[in-house]
């Protein structure tokens, strides 16, 4: 048996908070986590948005029931998530979204505007928005990782001259679950060997976004 790879145009949604204009100051992507929809996600970052921040949420290519078919033919739960990626042919899938992404920074973004811009990624969107910015190909002012890590198969070299001057920063709930002290000490392993430095940022609660410690980054 032999495995083929075919390329052939693909449509995805994304959803915004506000237009971008010659006014707008910042923009934000934000990069949902495993299993959420980027529509339900974006109603995290409304506080942002009334304080004139353009918020922009794509959504992960792959989406799927959260429940499996037994479990939804007893409970009547038909709730749909997205993911970013799976082991399953995981190079393909991250080639796919990083097209993906590229494009819909240069359609919202592109040469349109002198707004900063930040990349902000949430559980499995972190190591999303990591690739994405080290990819190389998008213009940003600041990447936040927020209850997730950075990937450990990023380029070094490129990510390092990527991120050295720019602001990163992990943010995390104390009480994450999933956020145990092994993955720190490899988040932290791996900052280092990045050649930088996040801000770390702790608030009180668990895997989640807290809305008082995201207004913090607009000061």
């Amino acid at each position: 048996m032999q495995t083929h790879d075919l390329s052939f145009p693909y449509k995805s949604r994304y959803f915004k908070l506000g237009e971008i204009t010659s006014e707008t100051k910042q923009v934000w992507f934000v990069l949902h986590g495993y299993g959420q929809l980027a529509q339900y996600f974006l109603k995290k970052f409304t506080a942002l948005s009334q304080q004139g921040v353009c918020v922009i949420a794509p959504e992960g290519l792959s989406r799927f029931y959260l429940e499996d078919v037994q479990s939804r033919s007893q409970s009547g739960n038909t709730r749909v998530g997205a993911s970013w990626m799976t082991k399953e042919n995981r190079l393909a899938d991250i080639e796919n979204y990083l097209t993906y992404l590229n494009a819909l920074y240069e359609f919202e973004v592109g040469q349109h505007s002198s707004a900063s811009v930040t990349v902000f990624g949430f559980s499995q969107g972190a190591a999303t928005a990591s690739r994405w910015v080290a990819d190389g190909k998008i213009s940003f002012d600041q990447l936040i990782l927020w209850a997730g890590l950075l990937p450990p198969d990023m380029d070094i070299a490129q990510a390092h001259k990527i991120l050295e001057k720019k602001k990163v920063s992990f943010v995390f709930g104390k009480s994450d679950p999933f956020l145990t002290d092994a993955r720190f000490m490899e988040m932290k392993a791996l900052a280092s060997t990045l050649g930088i430095t996040p801000e770390i940022v702790a608030f009180d609660g668990g895997h989640e976004i807290d809305s008082p410690t995201l207004l913090k980054f607009l000061e």
